[in-house]
């Protein structure tokens, strides 16, 4: 039998990953108005629902946040795209969440937000390589890997910025005061 401060809690950690989710898919859909391709890196993009995966990485479980990463990739390639485009956003972000998620394990008191955001983005674009390189049945593109490693480290830096910021705000809001990891 649980408690009541444990049901409460369970219900908040619920809210969270709903709002979490319907901030990431929003981002996700706003993203994809943005023209990044024809003025910066062609298949570039900012990573902005990566700023609610990272956040949720920040304050919740690693469970909760794969759930988030998959609940989000799902939702947006139903939304917007086509079964490639939910095989790429799969394998770009699972690599990305498990690179960050194992930084956080391993790392959280000596790496900052924006180095985790960084190391997840470049494994972003590495998992869509390997998702392109299986659907062309070729690795030379990874010949492309530099270019989009450039973009990811400059992506993850704006997204890690914005996960600073958010987290500290969020960390002052009693909602969140059970969330908050101890330093």
């Amino acid at each position: 039998m649980t408690s009541l401060a444990e049901e409460s809690l369970l219900l908040k950690k619920t809210v969270i990953l709903a709002i979490f989710s319907a901030a990431a898919v929003v981002l996700g859909i706003v993203e994809s108005l943005i023209p990044l391709g024809t003025f910066m890196v062609p298949g570039a993009k900012l990573g902005l629902a990566n700023i609610m995966i990272l956040t949720c990485l920040y304050f919740l479980n690693g469970k909760d946040t794969l759930m988030l990463v998959v609940l989000k990739t799902l939702l947006t390639a139903m939304i917007l795209g086509t079964f490639s485009m939910l095989l790429f956003s799969l394998f770009g972000a699972l690599l990305s969440f498990a690179v960050m998620y194992g930084l956080m394990k391993i790392s959280r008191k000596r790496l900052s937000l924006i180095g985790i955001s960084v190391a997840g983005g470049i494994a972003h674009n590495i998992g869509q390589l390997g998702a392109a390189a299986i659907v062309i049945d070729s690795l030379n593109i990874f010949y492309y890997l530099p270019v989009l490693m450039i973009a990811g480290v400059a992506t993850g830096i704006v997204v890690g910025i914005a996960v600073r910021y958010l987290t500290n705000a969020l960390g002052h809001m009693k909602m969140f005061a059970a969330f908050v990891p101890e330093d």
